[in-house]
C-alpha cells in the first residue's frame, strides 16, 4: 500500500530513464540524477519530452509499476502497465451494475453526497479561518445553496437529473472560489472554470493537480482489480477513465482545491511561474511545476483518521482505501458505498 506514496515524477525535458540491475536510473545530458530500486516505486509519471528504454518498460511491467505519459502542462496522454491480476468476477459485476441505470443512479448519489459535503466544508472552513479577509455573505450563500443540493439528493432523481444537479452545485462552489484566495490577488484570481486550455493561473494550477489526482485514483482502482474506464456517474467514452473520474470527485475539494489554495495563499507559487502560450492557454514553468509536485507528494504523507474505518493513515492511502471499499460494495459485502466525507 505504501507504494502509492512513492511515485517518481520526471519533469526535466530530455530526461532518459533506463534499467540498471534492479534499479531505475534517471539520466539528463549524460549525468545520472537519480537511481531508485524498483521495489520502492509504485508509479512513474513523465511530463513532456521524457523517454524510457525498452528494457526498463519491460521491467516496470513485470514489477507492476505503471508508467504514465503527460504533456508539459499535465494533460494525460497514455499509460503503460503490465498484466492486471484483478478478480474477473469483480469486473464482470462492475460491468453488469454499470449497465443498470437505477444502480448507477444510486452509486452516483453516494459520490455526489461526498462531493457536495466536501465542497461545503471547504467554504465553511474559509468562513472560520478567514472571516475578516473574505466576502462572508457570498461564501455563506454558496454554502447554503450546496446544502440545498444535498437535500435534493434525497429525491428520486435519474442520472441526467443528478448530472444537472452536479453542474449547478459546481457552479455555486466555483462562484465563491475566488473569495477563498486571500493573497497574491493581482496574479491569482478566479472567474470561472476553464479546462482545455486553462485560461488563468488558478485554472492552470487546478488542472495540473486534478491530473495528478486522477493518476493516483486510477492506479488505486486498477490495483484492487476494478476497470477504471467503466464509471457510473461518468458514462463510457473512448479514452476516458470514467470510474477514476467518479471516485476523484470526492477528493477534489479536500485534496486538490485545498492544496491549490494553500500554495497560493502561503506564497509557495508566484505569478511569474506561469506563462501564457500563443494559443491563450496558461502553462507553469519547470520550477513551479516541481514546487507543486513536491507539495503534492508531501500532502499525501500527512496523517488523517478515516471517517468510516476510524483508523489513522496517510492521506495518500485514502485513494486505495476508497477503491477497496468501492470494490467491496460492488461485491455485496457492504450495503452502501461509504464515500469519503471530510470531517
Amino acid at each position: 500500500m505504501k507504494k502509492l506514496l512513492n511515485t517518481i515524477f520526471v519533469t526535466t525535458h530530455g530526461a532518459y530513464l533506463f534499467k540498471e540491475g534492479e534499479t531505475v536510473v534517471v539520466k539528463v545530458e549524460d549525468e545520472v540524477k537519480m537511481s531508485v530500486p524498483i521495489h520502492t516505486i509504485g508509479g512513474i509519471v513523465c511530463f513532456g519530452q521524457v523517454s524510457l528504454s525498452p528494457p526498463l518498460m519491460n521491467f516496470c511491467a513485470e514489477n507492476n509499476v505503471a508508467v504514465s505519459f503527460l504533456t508539459e502542462n499535465g494533460y494525460f496522454l497514455a499509460k503503460v502497465q503490465g498484466y492486471i491480476s484483478g478478480n474477473v468476477l469483480l469486473r464482470r459485476e462492475q460491468y453488469r451494475l454499470a449497465d443498470d441505470a437505477s444502480v448507477s443512479g444510486r452509486i452516483a448519489k453516494f459520490i455526489l453526497t461526498a462531493k457536495f459535503a466536501n465542497c461545503r466544508t471547504a467554504l465553511q472552513r474559509a468562513l472560520r479561518d478567514h472571516e475578516e479577509k473574505i466576502n462572508t455573505d457570498d461564501v455563506r450563500k454558496a454554502s447554503e445553496r450546496i446544502t440545498g443540493s444535498l437535500k435534493r439528493l434525497d429525491m428520486d432523481l435519474d442520472l441526467d437529473a443528478l448530472r444537472g444537479l452536479e453542474g449547478d452545485t459546481a457552479h455555486s462552489y466555483f462562484e465563491a472560489f475566488d473569495h477563498l484566495i486571500v493573497a497574491q490577488k493581482e496574479n491569482f484570481f478566479f472567474k470561472e472554470r476553464s479546462r482545455r486550455p486553462p485560461l488563468d493561473n488558478v485554472n492552470c494550477l487546478l488542472s495540473f493537480l486534478y491530473t495528478l489526482l486522477m493518476h493516483d485514483v486510477r492506479s488505486a482502482l486498477e490495483t484492487v482489480g476494478l476497470d477504471s474506464a467503466v464509471g457510473f456517474l461518468h458514462r463510457d467514452r473512448p479514452g476516458r477513465p470514467g470510474l477514476a473520474l467518479d471516485l476523484m470527485e470526492e477528493f477534489r475539494p479536500y485534496f486538490a482545491d485545498r492544496l491549490a489554495l494553500s500554495l497560493i495563499n502561503l506564497g509557495q507559487v508566484k505569478g511569474n511561474g506561469f506563462k501564457k502560450s500563443d494559443s491563450g492557454g496558461v502553462l507553469m514553468d519547470d520550477d513551479t511545476r516541481k514546487t507543486v509536485l513536491v507539495a503534492y507528494q508531501s500532502r499525501k504523507q500527512d496523517d488523517i483518521t478515516h471517517p468510516f474505518l476510524n483508523e489513522k493513515m496517510n492521506v495518500g492511502l485514502l485513494f486505495y482505501v476508497q477503491a477497496l471499499l468501492f470494490a467491496r460494495y460492488l461485491r455485496g459485502d457492504l450495503d452502501g458505498y461509504p464515500a469519503f466525507i471530510w470531517k
